[in-house]
């Protein structure tokens, strides 16, 4: 007990989470799943608008992902695929969490996801229903075979991010049972616990972000109204 007091009374709070990247995490969350439930229940007026909210984040995190802070950078989180192995043949080693943002496998599975969503949302652009009632805005630009291709890979790529969050969430319940690593108290704070001597990530600034997603929501209601 008195060694374990000892590692953690050097612990300190440390911001490893910018607000953007949070609400971001969360908002995608709640509108992921509503999106494909408006489908299966044939709300397609709400699966559109869904869609669009949704396309709206996606440019915004891509361009957080280059401009943003620390944490959130493709070229911070993103190593080689042979270091996210190495990570992956260490899971069963318990041992303090001291990772400023995410692992080395947790920052390819981000990027899966994030290509994921990508390909979802560009053949929905151009995907339809197969009744002719509804079809994406693109639709009418690229013909039919090309508007009933999308459709299929739009099908597809759905039940594959579907795969890839539950991997994402069974990957969050195995870091807290067999590491006893709290993946989602930083995501929803900001803040982490970290030894002192951990070098803080650098915080880009809020109103970025803010004009960032103003111009990746005007984008995105351009492409709903005018495309």
């Amino acid at each position: 007990m008195a060694r374990r007091a000892r590692q953690t009374q050097f612990l300190l709070p440390m911001r490893v989470w910018d607000a953007p990247t949070r609400l971001f995490h969360w908002l995608l969350v709640v509108l992921l799943p509503a999106c494909f439930l408006a489908a299966e229940l044939g709300w397609m007026d709400w699966h559109l608008r869904l869609g669009y909210a949704v396309l709206a984040l996606f440019l915004f995190r891509i361009a957080w992902g280059f401009v943003g802070s620390d944490t959130a950078r493709f070229g911070r989180f993103l190593t080689s695929p042979l270091a996210g192995l190495r990570h992956l043949a260490t899971f069963r080693v318990r041992e303090p969490d001291t990772q400023v943002g995410h692992n080395a496998a947790g920052g390819w599975m981000v990027l899966v996801m994030l290509l994921l969503i990508g390909v979802e949302l560009g053949s929905g652009l151009g995907a339809n229903d197969g009744l002719g009632v509804y079809e994406g805005p693109l639709a009418r630009h690229v013909g039919e075979h090309a508007s009933d291709l999308l459709t299929v890979i739009h099908a597809t790529t759905k039940l594959l991010l579907i795969v890839a969050v539950g991997l994402h969430v069974l990957a969050i319940v195995l870091y807290a049972v067999v590491k006893r690593h709290d993946l989602v108290r930083p995501m929803l704070t900001g803040k982490k616990r970290l030894p002192a001597a951990t070098r803080a990530p650098r915080m880009a600034s809020s109103l970025l972000a803010l004009l960032l997603f103003a111009l990746a929501a005007a984008v995105a209601v351009v492409v709903a109204t005018r495309v």
